[in-house]
């Protein structure tokens, strides 16, 4: 029984040819028996279900005779194509496609022109809290960090200033050297940083002092990061650039801020609105008139009409977050606790 090519890759039998392609490379990458947790089986079940929808005349065949499909003979796909494995039949493999996909596996880069390889430096994460005023209006804040920086001495060459900088023997410049590696479709070159030189492409002759040739040093140094107004607990930004230093031509990490936002015991948030409640004498809400609330940011008059209601909602607009929501304020009538006598027979009076 031929099998669901379009089940196996998870898709429709009207997906586009980029669909399917985009399918296949999700797949190819979760399942390649090099990387950790990979699935060699069902990698290679996804690359032969590829390698018929991913080619025009072979899925018009393939949707036309459906599960004949595979005893078409000499216009099927069959075992006499090679879909038995990788094995002793092999399969059919289109090395570009495959280039441009396993690109970051293997270094293949299918076909483009590959730059000098640079080192990265790791990346760093922290928490950090911030106030509700801040998360709904925005905020800059300066995050102090210590971290290997570039050697201000040698700019992290990690050259003595004046000695001279050879270009490295073994990559010969490149910053990369190849390096073949046995996977499923036999012996594959890839690109790897170069040991010698960590990437840069040169050699120094004579050490920093400072730095001891590294290029980089440990240092606490202050930046200043701008919170977004809206910003939720639980959201992560990420600075580029701000994470660890690798010296010379390599590229620095980035720096990921994990937000956490303290509770406001005044007010809560909605989406893009603000609520807050606020007391209402007794005699506002029954004759009408203004109270004064605070927002968070200053003083603001709501107007009360005349038989206002516990628990009525007033709506302040453009006074929720970041200006694009609304501040909604609930009012809860107050009753006094105590009356002059005056009072008492008014309210006697009421309904009679």
């Amino acid at each position: 029984m031929s099998k669901d090519y379009y089940k196996i890759l998870g898709i429709d039998k009207n997906a586009s040819a980029d669909e399917v392609k985009r399918a296949f490379r999700t797949l190819a990458h979760k399942h390649h028996p090099d990387k950790q947790g990979g699935d060699e089986a069902k990698f290679k079940e996804a690359n032969e279900a590829y390698q018929v929808l991913g080619n025009p005349e072979k899925r018009e065949q393939y949707d036309q005779y459906g599960s004949n499909f595979d005893n078409m003979g000499a216009g099927g796909f069959g075992s006499a194509q090679g879909f038995g494995g990788f094995g002793g039949g092999g399969v059919n493999i289109n090395m570009e496609d495959l280039g441009d996909i396993f690109g970051d596996i293997f270094g293949m880069g299918g076909g483009r022109t590959r730059t000098k390889t640079k080192s990265r430096g790791a990346d760093i994460e922290m928490n950090l809290n911030i106030s509700f005023k801040d998360s709904i209006f925005g905020v800059e804040k300066n995050i102090e960090l210590y971290k290997n920086v570039s050697c201000e001495v040698c700019n992290g060459s990690g050259a003595e200033p004046g000695s001279n900088v050879n270009t490295c023997s073994e990559c010969n410049g490149n910053g990369s050297v190849k390096k073949v590696q046995n996977t499923v479709f036999g012996a594959i070159a890839r690109s790897v940083i170069c040991p010698r030189c960590k990437g840069d492409g040169n050699i120094v002759e004579k050490q920093c002092k400072q730095c001891s040739g590294t290029g980089i040093r440990k240092k606490s140094i202050t930046i200043k990061v701008k919170i977004p107004a809206g910003i939720r607990s639980g959201e992560t930004l990420r600075i580029t650039g701000a994470g660890e230093s690798v010296g010379g031509n390599g590229v620095p990490g980035d720096l990921y801020i994990n937000i956490s936002v303290d509770p406001s015991q005044r007010f809560k948030r909605e989406g893009n609105n603000i609520l807050m409640t606020t007391p209402l004498d007794f005699k506002t809400a029954v004759l009408g008139g203004s109270i004064e609330v605070d927002t968070l940011i200053n003083k603001m008059k709501i107007k009360i009409p005349a038989g206002t209601q516990s628990g009525q909602v007033f709506r302040l607009k453009g006074q929720g977050v970041a200006e694009r929501g609304d501040l909604l304020v609930e009012v809860f009538i107050t009753v006094p606790e105590k009356l002059s006598r005056k009072q008492k027979k008014i309210l006697e009076e009421w309904n009679d």
